[in-house]
């Protein structure tokens, strides 16, 4: 689920990308913003940052003393992502195990849908394993599939969630494209 944010963010501006106009220091600001936002990944209470929608305020700077930088307060407006138990997702699969499979969701890397959470599928191993049912319905690599979250888990050393899913529920499964 997408998420808007407005969040208050402290950005670093070296003083050669001052003047005296402010269009060069906003463009900085901006700049300065997003290479923060980007490498901060996620965090357990919003999800994943996918982006600044809009800068709303940007406060007095402060000058460091020792660096000569400058310390601006900003509050931006953005997006997140997030996924939440008993939300209805669509995974797309990257591996196929005896066990189960493992999909991506978005920014989210390991969604886990275990085989006794997927009734009437069978494991079929081989050079490309896949997960069929009697009526011939196919969980394989590179197959999108319509899940239910079981639960989810914020992994802090990795900065990322992880999530189970189960295909137990009306209109689940994998989703066939034309």
């Amino acid at each position: 689920m997408f998420i808007k944010v407005k969040l208050p963010w402290n950005v670093m501006i070296a003083a050669e990308n001052m003047d005296a106009k402010g269009l060069i220091l906003k463009r900085a600001i901006l700049v300065q913003l997003l290479d923060a936002f980007a490498s901060k990944k996620a965090t357990k209470e919003l999800g994943y940052y996918v982006t600044v929608t809009a800068l709303d305020k940007i406060g007095e700077g402060k000058i460091r003393e020792h660096t000569g930088e400058v310390l601006f307060p900003v509050m931006f407006s953005g997006m997140t992502f997030k996924i939440f138990k008993g939300e209805i997702i669509h995974g797309v699969v990257h591996k196929v195990l005896k066990h189960g499979v493992f999909m991506r969701c978005g920014p989210i890397e390991n969604v886990y849908l275990s085989y006794t959470k997927m009734p009437d599928y069978k494991y079929i191993p081989g050079e490309n394993p896949i997960f069929m049912n009697d009526k011939m319905s196919r969980i394989q690599d590179e197959a999108t599939v319509r899940v239910v979250v079981l639960g989810t888990k914020w992994m802090e050393a990795e900065r990322e969630f992880q999530a189970l899913a189960s295909l137990e529920g009306d209109y689940l499964g994998p989703i066939f494209e034309e």
